[in-house]
């Protein structure tokens, strides 16, 4: 990881010292978990580990660093630059996006105004979800979502949590829009409704999408489907995380405009997919054109199957 001293800086002194004496490969680490009153907590490779006051890696809660109340404060103080107000609209989603594409959860009390939330005070919780592009993870993938006419196929990406789907979508959506040896380059419209897809920083993508690609971000995905439509003309769109049922009528006006989707759901198999009450419907009317499993087996995104819309394996 390049910005990792970038990294670090939004971190309480302490916090920083401590974890700046880890010996870790950046590209394996996932999270980073702060609590109020509870242990430094980290998601490495896959695994969950304490970390104690001597910046060593503890599987068992063996006398871990317990994260204070000061730290959360300095903490977030660092990331919000001494001013959480410039960043109301982000803590209304519950999340700050960081130079780097790097998310920050956070929990606390919410701030109600007419059953909405408006802000958030408190702070007690801190979720580093570190930002990482794997270039090239598509390369399997798209032989079987581009037809010969460099057409591409309405594809709905499916994995279980932390199994890199989102990391899928992000290398599918470069592929399209730069094009490749083989396929021209075709314009992408992504709404990123969480800021994971392009992990927007001052509206600028973090990630690489590629040079024909458009971001709507912190747009709801209906919404923002729609605008994309009417506003840049997109030949592609591609969403995470779809499920309510504004998200599938709005799929359902995207597929009749002739334009693509790319659109990725929680699950564990087709059949998982299937027996969702919303989602259910679009597959079982073969809209979608292709299925695309994944697992972590050996690492995160592994290819595990493919499926055509009559649910055919084809790899």
């Amino acid at each position: 990881m390049n910005n990792k001293d970038e990294l670090l800086k939004i971190f309480s002194i302490k916090l920083r010292t401590i974890l700046s004496k880890l010996n870790l490969n950046y590209d394996l680490l996932q999270e980073i978990r702060l609590r109020v009153n509870a242990p430094l907590l980290v998601i490495y490779d896959n695994r969950e580990y304490f970390i104690t006051a001597e910046a060593e890696l503890a599987l068992a809660e063996t006398i871990p660093y317990i994260i204070t109340k000061n730290e959360i404060r300095e903490t977030m103080e660092y990331i919000s630059n001494y001013s959480l107000y410039a960043f109301e609209e982000e803590l209304k989603q519950g999340f700050i996006t960081i130079t780097g594409g790097h998310r920050i959860g956070i929990a606390g009390k919410a701030v109600l105004e007419e059953n909405r939330v408006k802000s958030m005070k408190h702070i007690s919780f801190i979720n580093i979800r570190l930002s990482h592009q794997v270039k090239g993870c598509a390369d399997k993938v798209l032989p079987y979502i581009t037809d010969e006419q460099e057409e591409c196929y309405h594809t709905l990406i499916v994995s279980p949590p932390r199994c890199g789907k989102t990391t899928m979508l992000r290398d599918v959506i470069r592929q399209l829009s730069d094009g490749t040896k083989n396929r021209k380059g075709i314009p992408v419209g992504v709404v990123d409704e969480r800021s994971e897809i392009g992990a927007c920083y001052m509206g600028i993508p973090q990630n690489d999408l590629g040079m024909r690609t458009d971001v709507l971000d912190c747009c709801p995905k209906a919404k923002g489907m729609l605008m994309l439509i009417r506003s840049m003309s997109p030949r592609v769109i591609a969403v995470d995380e779809v499920g309510s049922v504004e998200d599938i009528e709005a799929i359902e006006y995207v597929m009749n405009c002739g334009c693509k989707l790319i659109a990725t759901v929680h699950g564990n198999s087709l059949e998982d997919i299937i027996s969702k009450p919303i989602l259910g419907k679009l597959v079982k009317e073969k809209l979608f054109e292709r299925y695309i499993l994944l697992d972590n087996h050996g690492e995160v995104g592994h290819l595990k199957e493919i499926f055509d819309e009559k649910g055919v394996k084809i790899y």
